[in-house]
């Protein structure tokens, strides 16, 4: 059963290593990093048995609790994990997902990553599947919102990038499942969206039942939009 969910984005910037020099954006990316952080916290208050870590991948299976994350094909020299002989390589979305629960004491965890291309069915059954895991599960959902503004026309107006933003954080900001689940996958690839499998494996793992949320950050600081947000269970 689902008792919590914490939404992070996923972007390498997050981790202090990969950011460089100290920048003009460094407060906001303080902050997001905090809501972050935050996030986290507030999930391993609730105490959970089971920690399922979900993120976008090239395809959809589970990953071995010790497989590494890098950043190494981004040209930044960062491991979190202890690699292994033969162990596959986390997605750059659980990449991040294990850096956040790095600093934290040992949890039982489940690593999934969801494909990129994958059907609102198909993300709503895997969240079914992993809030049935255990009798306590706790979900982060790893991802990151529409991206076209940083990568087609950076500063430009994107009204329609703004609209998709509006409709995820008032879902996110009202634990909507069925908001949730109702995200267009038709709209991923135009507006370079990474994080809509997640948030609908978290709207499957919810199901009907109801939710309490904290929407902790909402902004596109880098012309990418990342989302916080934290759900759990109305007694």
């Amino acid at each position: 059963m689902l008792i919590a969910a914490a939404v992070c984005p996923h972007p390498p910037l997050l981790i202090p290593a990969a950011t460089g020099a100290p920048g003009a954006q460094d407060a906001e990316l303080g902050r997001l990093r905090a809501a972050c952080h935050h996030a986290v916290d507030a999930l391993l208050a609730e105490r959970p048995d089971l920690i399922a870590i979900v993120g976008a991948a090239p395809r959809t299976a589970e990953y071995p609790p010790q497989a590494p994350g890098r950043l190494h094909d981004l040209g930044i020299p960062f491991t979190v994990g202890q690699p292994a002989p033969g162990s596959p390589v986390l997605p750059l979305s659980l990449t991040i997902g294990k850096w956040l629960l790095s600093e934290h004491d040992a949890w039982k965890a489940a690593w999934w990553g969801i494909a990129s291309a994958a059907p609102p069915a198909e993300c709503l059954q895997l969240g079914e599947k992993l809030a049935a895991l255990a009798p306590r599960v706790a979900l982060l959902a790893m991802g990151d919102g529409p991206a076209r503004r940083a990568r087609a026309a950076p500063h430009a107006a994107d009204p329609e990038a703004d609209r998709y933003d509006d409709q995820l954080t008032a879902a996110l900001a009202a634990a909507d499942p069925t908001a949730l689940a109702a995200l267009d996958p038709r709209q991923d690839r135009p507006m370079e969206i990474a994080g809509r499998p997640a948030w609908q494996v978290l709207a499957g793992a919810a199901g009907p039942d109801s939710f309490v949320a904290e929407l902790r950050y909402g902004g596109a600081p880098f012309e990418v939009s990342y989302v916080v947000a934290s759900w759990r269970r109305a007694h």
